[in-house]
C-alpha cells in the first residue's frame, strides 16, 4: 500500500473523498495493518489504534481507523481538502509520515486531534 519515498515519508495511492466526520478516517483493517507494519517497533505489546499522519496536497492530518470506510479509501473532512479534489472519490498520491515524523507532528499539535 505504501512504499519508501523519503527520509520522513512513505508514498501511497488512495481514493480520497470528503468524509462525514471531523477527523480523517480509513478502513479499520488497513489502518491497523499499516500501523503494525510501519509504526510498530516489534517490542512488547504495541497499540495499532494510534493515528497515522498523512499528507494530501499541502495539509497534514491524523488518520483514524473506521469500519465504515471502504478499503483503499481515505475520507477527509471537507475543510481539510481546501478544494483539492475535483471529482471525488479521486485516486491521489498520499504521503504517510514515518513513525518519528508522525510523532513530531502530533507533538506540535498537542495530540492526535489535528495537525
Amino acid at each position: 500500500m505504501f512504499e519508501q519515498f523519503s527520509r520522513g515519508y512513505y508514498l501511497g495511492r488512495l481514493y480520497v473523498e470528503p468524509g462525514q466526520g471531523e477527523v480523517a478516517t480509513m478502513c479499520q483493517t488497513q489502518h491497523e495493518r499499516v500501523n503494525r507494519q510501519l509504526y510498530a517497533d516489534g517490542e512488547g505489546i504495541e497499540r495499532t489504534d494510534l493515528p497515522l499522519v498523512m499528507k494530501v496536497g499541502t495539509n497534514h492530518f491524523p488518520v483514524h481507523g473506521d469500519e465504515s470506510v471502504p478499503a483503499d479509501t481515505l475520507a477527509v473532512p471537507e475543510d481539510a481538502l481546501d478544494g483539492h479534489l475535483r471529482n471525488p472519490p479521486s485516486l491521489e498520491e498520499v504521503l504517510l509520515a514515518k513513525a518519528d515524523r508522525a510523532a513530531q507532528l502530533l507533538r506540535l499539535t498537542d495530540g492526535p486531534a489535528g495537525i
